[in-house]
């Protein structure tokens, strides 16, 4: 049994199902903040990663948004042009249902962590 939960925690290429992520247009972070935005769920179609972006002026992280992109897409910067303001958008994508939920959870960490948690659970360490 263990192999198996292996295979489905550290290979999702051999999954059928689609990925299932979180979207979110693109909001200023502190509108974001005060309207208390509630993610909205979707599928990605085959072939497309779960993203979360995040738009920077300067030094200043102003912009955020999720969603789905095309895996070719991913880990690209662009320019945006908002409101007369030039925004930097970098894009970080993700292979697993939800991973583009919370701040802070890198494209490769949470599988691994959620793998050694379930082995130590497992072994009776925790």
């Amino acid at each position: 049994m263990l192999p198996l939960l292996y295979l489905y925690l550290l290979l999702p290429s051999i999954r059928c199902d689609n990925l299932l992520c979180y979207y979110s247009p693109i909001l200023e972070r502190e509108k974001e903040a005060e309207a208390n935005f509630r993610l909205i769920l979707t599928e990605c179609p085959p072939a497309e990663r779960c993203f979360k972006a995040d738009g920077r002026y300067g030094n200043h992280s102003a912009l955020s948004a999720r969603g789905c992109m095309a895996e070719r897409d991913c880990g690209q910067a662009h320019s945006l042009h908002l409101k007369a303001t030039v925004y930097t958008m970098n894009y970080a994508c993700c292979d697993w249902h939800y991973c583009n939920s919370g701040p802070g959870v890198t494209a490769r960490s949470f599988p691994l962590v959620l793998t050694l948690l379930t082995l130590a659970v497992i072994m009776g360490y925790l």
